[in-house]
């Protein structure tokens, strides 16, 4: 399960998140803390570090310790996070506003890990321009990432939803739904896009790559508790950055790193490094804090709440698109008094600095 998103969470827990209590307001203070994570090329670093015990050496520098729990349902993932089973979990920069942030859970991004840079894209089967796509059925994921590509896509190319006809698929479905002779035209993540693009007759008319920097990877911590502990988030932030650099360090290092990776997500690593191939990883800390300073990270929120807003994502209540404030360091985006969505670059730029 990779990257969906869900408005019922959003719905449902809006009032009852107001009076349950957080993480963050224990009576005594808290040493033990736990975050979550799912299956997807840019988050299997983290089992890889709680599996080598980087996790845990980064805990007892700061006195703590820290469950990383696999949850292989990944709106799960958010939903147990959302209602405070877990101190932090991973999700793309839509799922965190739409989710969380719609739910009345004030969160923040300690971790921009990556962006997809070609991993999301639009296949056509027989016909190799976007603009073919026009009348055509598209099987996705409905309100996932690959809506939001979708909808990039066609603006892109002058047209909009009403062009196409969305079919809601499970990704579960996907690649064998791609296979049947009625549907031509789909919207996916790798690796289910790779898949699908192996068979005969399938064309890439539009990838990620094309939108860099608008569907974003990250590490979610709850603000509050966020707040009342940053060594957790100095040792998490310790702990990526510490098996970034495995990632890279050598041929002999990289591979094991790497190859752990990829049997742990059910790839190889060739099938990884192709996975890794369309990542924009941010190995280096000061590149992420770059990206995280910059103005256009505000500007992509503003496109990302357009559409959730457009298609029900932000609850009942939003009025507009503006209805959740953003806040980046670049500044806030939306309603500057109902932030619930942070993005925040210290901790990583305490890693850039060696200062961990």
């Amino acid at each position: 399960m990779k990257r969906l998103t869900s408005s019922l969470l959003a719905l449902s827990l809006s009032v009852a998140l107001i009076s349950a209590p957080t993480l963050a307001r224990a009576d005594t203070k808290r040493t033990d803390f736990s975050i979550c994570w799912s299956i997807y090329v840019g988050w299997m670093p983290w089992g890889y570090a709680a599996d080598e015990g980087i996790v845990q050496k980064w805990a007892d520098k700061y006195g703590i310790t820290i469950d990383v729990v696999q949850i292989n349902d990944y709106i799960e993932s958010i939903n147990q996070y959302t209602v405070g089973e877990f101190d932090g979990c991973t999700m793309t920069n839509m799922d965190a506003l739409t989710i969380p942030a719609a739910g009345g859970v004030d969160s923040t991004a300690l971790i921009v890990g990556d962006f997809s840079n070609g991993n999301d894209g639009v296949v056509l089967k027989g016909k190799r321009n976007l603009s073919d796509i026009r009348g055509q059925r598209v099987n996705l994921v409905e309100l996932s990432v690959s809506h939001y590509l979708l909808a990039r896509a066609l603006e892109s190319a002058g047209m909009t939803e009403r062009d196409v006809r969305v079919v809601n698929t499970s990704d579960a479905d996907l690649v064998a739904v791609a296979a049947t002779r009625s549907v031509t035209a789909v919207t996916t993540w790798n690796p289910l896009l790779n898949e699908i693009l192996s068979a005969p007759n399938t064309h890439l008319v539009f990838d990620s790559s094309k939108i860099p920097g608008e569907i974003i990877d990250l590490l979610v911590l709850n603000t509050e508790t966020l707040k009342a502990y940053p060594e957790l988030g100095k040792a998490l932030t310790g702990a990526w950055y510490e098996t970034m650099s495995r990632m890279q360090q050598g041929a002999t290092t990289a591979n094991a790193a790497r190859s752990h990776m990829a049997e742990a997500s059910g790839t190889d690593l060739a099938g990884y490094e192709l996975q890794l191939a369309s990542t924009e990883m941010f190995y280096d800390p000061a590149a992420a804090v770059t990206f995280t300073r910059s103005g256009q990270l505000p500007a992509t929120m503003q496109k990302v709440a357009a559409f959730s807003f457009e298609h029900g994502l932000l609850g009942d209540g939003a009025s507009d698109a503006g209805f959740i404030g953003v806040e980046a360091p670049a500044g806030v985006v939306g309603n500057s008094n109902n932030v619930r969505l942070r993005f925040t670059a210290d901790f990583m730029q305490m890693a850039a600095d060696g200062s961990l």
